[in-house]
């Protein structure tokens, strides 16, 4: 096939995220959180894989008249920010005044954070928090913490988008990849067997969820407390 054809293939691929964040907002809209997080997920692993095509397919050279980064940010916007905090607080894990503050702040940071160019660190990793309300917020609907955790953890993460901490990108970062690669593909799992069992309290997916989402979450600042081993360079 023509890599011009399979270009817009990568385009078209990547724009099912569209459709995947209109379903799962008219899932949310139900109150139907499992339906709602299902299709969340697969929008999850379609942003996971456009990537790799796009760079395989060299869609900015063989495709210019669509920008595939622009169309992967309005649709992460929606599957990553706006309809978690739209299930955060019509779920009622985190409703009242407290929550409409919340989730303002996690849609109004987001979008600043998304438009900074300043986002992408030397080695392809996150300069703060990365909006991945998706994940946190299916971990919460998954373990249910007292209001003001929930609250905390939002205020925490809203305010980590604008802190010079990084947080690493599952398959970008090259550093510790052989095992930030399975940890992610772990979480989507025990994320999936979460959503199958409703969620229930007595899941050993929580257990996984709790595990894999702390390395993808530390993994980033620890990378930057140890130093990565540079060998040294020989003199002439």
């Amino acid at each position: 096939m023509d890599l011009r054809l399979k270009a817009l293939g990568v385009h078209l691929f990547t724009a099912t995220g569209s459709v995947l964040s209109m379903l799962a907002l008219l899932a949310a809209v139900e109150g139907e959180w499992s339906t709602m997080f299902g299709w969340l997920i697969v929008a999850l692993v379609v942003d996971g894989v456009d990537g790799p095509l796009a760079r395989r397919y060299r869609v900015k050279e063989n495709w210019q008249t669509h920008d595939g980064v622009l169309m992967d940010l309005i649709i992460d916007y929606l599957t990553y920010v706006f309809i978690p905090a739209f299930a955060l607080f019509k779920s009622g894990l985190l409703n009242g005044w407290t929550g409409w503050l919340c989730i303002i702040a996690i849609v109004y940071g987001s979008v600043i954070y998304f438009a900074d160019t300043r986002m992408k660190t030397r080695d392809n990793s996150f300069s703060g928090f990365p909006a991945c309300w998706n994940m946190v917020v299916l971990v919460l609907f998954a373990l249910k913490p007292h209001f003001w955790v929930i609250a905390i953890i939002v205020v925490a993460l809203t305010v980590a988008m604008f802190l010079p901490v990084k947080f690493i990108h599952p398959v970008r970062t090259e550093r510790w990849r052989a095992i930030s690669l399975p940890m992610t593909a772990a979480w989507v799992v025990f994320a999936g067997w979460a959503i199958a069992v409703g969620f229930h309290p007595q899941s050993w997916a929580l257990w996984g969820l709790v595990v894999t989402s702390l390395w993808l979450m530390l993994a980033g600042a620890v990378q930057q407390l140890i130093p990565a081993n540079v060998p040294p360079q020989r003199s002439a």
